[in-house]
């Protein structure tokens, strides 16, 4: 059976994509059988590992039950990618059935002792896409970038969180709190940790010790459709991106390390 984990924040430019494609090529580079799942009409994970998600089935028709998971499952070097697109937008109004909250569960159920790992990537929203992410996972990793309302973003996620354990998913974990463009020579980027420390104590959590540092190879990577890892792996995020994932695997015990 994989551990599942979602990326999540709905605060959108925090780094949810980013920290999604380099733990599944940090895992896939260990040889970990790894499968991402983008849940973010954007569909900026299947874009940023320079996949054609315009021009295929994707995790709403799966979601529909017009296809299987594994119909839509596409190849790439950080490993099985089920892609999105604008089309998913329609997900809150369309899936309004009861049940609505298992739809992802229940798909994945199909493939899961296929892979040591499922990551997916949430949007930048709390909707019927967040719920079904959290429902189908173990634990969830909270990107922030080092500013204000990146806070607010965090802070919020605790009422649906509790809602989810109550309801749907009594075994959900928040593993961390994950500071990203992080520069602990700024002022505010050290008043951000502290508060971020705060909140992660209302989570029943912690921010993560490792903290990925900021670097013009992370902006860089998506436009040559590849992660960091793969892209800069000498860079200093690609080293940050390392110690979390031993980090996430040492401390929380999920699938395997290499």
């Amino acid at each position: 059976m994989s551990a599942v984990i979602a990326i999540t924040n709905q605060k959108g430019g925090v780094g949810k994509t980013t920290t999604a494609c380099s733990l599944l090529a940090g895992l896939r580079q260990q040889g970990a059988r790894v499968l991402g799942v983008d849940l973010d009409p954007q569909g900026s994970l299947g874009f940023c590992l320079g996949l054609d998600i315009e021009h295929c089935s994707t995790i709403y028709d799966v979601m529909r039950g017009t296809c299987s998971i594994q119909e839509v499952v596409m190849p790439s070097e950080c490993g099985d990618i089920v892609p999105s697109n604008i089309l998913l937008s329609a997900a809150e109004l369309e899936f309004n059935r009861p049940g609505r909250e298992f739809l992802l569960r229940n798909q994945l159920s199909e493939v899961q002792d296929q892979y040591d790992y499922i990551i997916i990537d949430t949007p930048p929203a709390l909707n019927v896409l967040t719920v079904n992410a959290y429902v189908a996972s173990d634990g969830l990793v909270i990107p922030m970038a080092p500013e204000i309302l990146s806070l607010l973003g965090v802070a919020q996620i605790r009422e649906t969180i509790d809602t989810v354990r109550r309801h749907y998913n009594s075994r959900l974990k928040v593993l961390g709190i994950l500071l990203n463009k992080f520069n602990q020579r700024l002022t505010l980027n050290r008043e951000v940790l502290d508060m971020a420390a705060q909140i992660a104590a209302q989570l029943d959590t912690k921010v993560f010790r490792t903290r990925i540092r900021a670097s013009v190879a992370v902006a860089e990577a998506p436009a040559h459709g590849e992660s960091v890892l793969t892209y800069a792996p000498d860079s200093k995020p690609a080293g940050d991106f390392r110690a979390l994932l031993r980090e996430i695997q040492r401390e929380y015990g999920l699938g395997i390390e290499g």
